[in-house]
């Protein structure tokens, strides 16, 4: 068993590294562990069906499409302006814009790359006429992006509470609120530095409450979205995937209202939606099969036993964590490596007794952290293209903002307050 344990591993270590697509890879060492373990093929159907037969996977779906119609709603440029009129006038200002606008759009559609496929275009040109380089303007955006999953409502938490079964969605949203916050703060304190060292200008146009109460009347449709979505949830009104039928209903209404969706644009979003959603319900259900093998592995078992006898506190298990989870960040997209290191990292943290939900926004903010840092960030990717910018030139930009997120996941992590606070004020 250790022979085939050992060369089940370095398979899964060179699917990892060739590129393959994830669902493909993963997929394909399912079939090879099932062969070399002596599994029933005719479990498998069974395993990718009840991978995703969750009620609580619905909220992936109405969440990504909620952002969808936000977006075509031109809801992001709204976002922009509000930001720009509330902080545009400070030092730095448009880099402020960049990150308060990403923490803003957090609210609406919890995906890192809703945001910066949405918003990015929209940023990077706003700071790119402010003055600022265009690699500098290009990092900022990705590295805002990471906000989206970390602040309520996050697709990331829903596919982790699917993953441990045993806390609520709504309490995994609320966990992330402060640690959201508290890298958006980190961020602006960075930008506001590199504008002092580098004496980019201030903005021309002062402060203006008349200014900022105009934008305030026009944004506010986007500004509900986020309080109508934990308000619910938080004071038991709707259930979390009630709340996101009402998000996306709200949404419509909206877009529809304002005259900025068609029906054929709204069927568009469905589709994109329907696709995103198709994506992750993939990866979900083979990794239901995939947990199979781990679990017949018993590489929970033997990962426990490992981090018991090394390992003597919990903070330590902690450090040791979040180096292993940054590892596997920068190759694997979020919902996989949940799915893949979850399950062998779940049994270990209770065997240390730590919170569910401080060990869950942890492992979430962990791994958005390692689709920031090079060379194989999947935001990196995502806003190279968006930007139309070179990867090595984001590479060397994106750094001091990799060290700042490791600085606000350090104290998340050894300040479990950061996290569990809320959900225990709020019940």
């Amino acid at each position: 068993m250790s022979l085939t344990l050992v060369l089940l591993l370095l398979l899964f270590l060179v699917i990892l590294f060739t590129g393959i697509p994830v669902a493909i890879g993963m997929g394909a060492w399912t079939i090879v562990s099932f062969a070399a373990l002596g599994g029933d093929y005719s479990v498998i159907p069974q395993k990718l069906f009840n991978g995703i037969d969750m009620y609580s996977y619905v909220c992936v779906l109405l969440f990504i499409l909620t952002a969808e119609i936000m977006s075509n709603g031109e809801i992001t440029k709204d976002i922009v302006n509000f930001c720009d009129c509330l902080v545009g006038h400070i030092r730095g200002g448009l880099a402020h814009v960049n990150v308060l606008a990403s923490m803003l759009f957090a609210g609406l559609s919890g995906s890192a790359a809703a945001d910066a496929s949405g918003l990015g275009p929209i940023e990077i040109d706003l700071m790119r006429k402010g003055g600022y380089p265009k690699d500098f303007s290009c990092a900022v955006t990705a590295a805002s992006a990471i906000i989206g999953p970390i602040i309520p409502p996050s697709t990331i938490m829903i596919v982790f509470v699917g993953c441990v079964g045993s806390v609520s969605i709504a309490k995994m949203f609320l966990g992330g609120a402060v640690p959201g916050v508290i890298l958006g703060v980190i961020y602006m304190i960075l930008c506001y530095s590199y504008a002092v060292r580098n004496n980019i200008p201030k903005s021309s146009e002062r402060f203006s409450l008349k200014r900022l109460g105009r934008s305030l009347i026009q944004t506010l449709p986007a500004l509900i979205l986020p309080v109508l979505i934990m308000g619910s949830i938080v004071f038991g009104i709707c259930t979390a995937v009630e709340s996101s039928a009402l998000a996306a209903t709200y949404a419509i209404v909206v877009a529809f209202a304002r005259r900025k969706l068609t029906i054929r644009q709204f069927i568009r979003c469905c589709i994109r939606s329907a696709k995103s959603a198709a994506n992750v319900m993939l990866i979900i259900a083979i990794a239901s099969a995939m947990g199979w093998a781990i679990t017949t592995l018993q590489l929970a078992r033997i990962f426990t036993e490992t981090c018991m006898t090394l390992v003597h506190s919990k903070w330590a298990f902690l450090l040791l964590m979040n180096v292993l989870l940054l590892l596997v960040g920068m190759f694997l997209d979020a919902s996989p490596a949940l799915l893949v290191m979850v399950p062998i990292l779940y049994p270990v943290a209770l065997q240390y007794g730590i919170d569910v939900i401080h060990f869950g926004v942890v492992v979430c903010f962990n791994l958005m952290v390692g689709t920031l840092t090079p060379p194989v960030g999947m935001m990196l990717f995502i806003v190279s293209n968006v930007g139309k910018i070179e990867l090595s030139v984001l590479y060397k930009q994106i750094l001091p903002f990799v060290a700042a997120a490791i600085i606000a996941l350090l104290i998340i992590t050894y300040i479990p307050a950061s996290v569990t606070f809320l959900p225990n004020l709020l019940g």
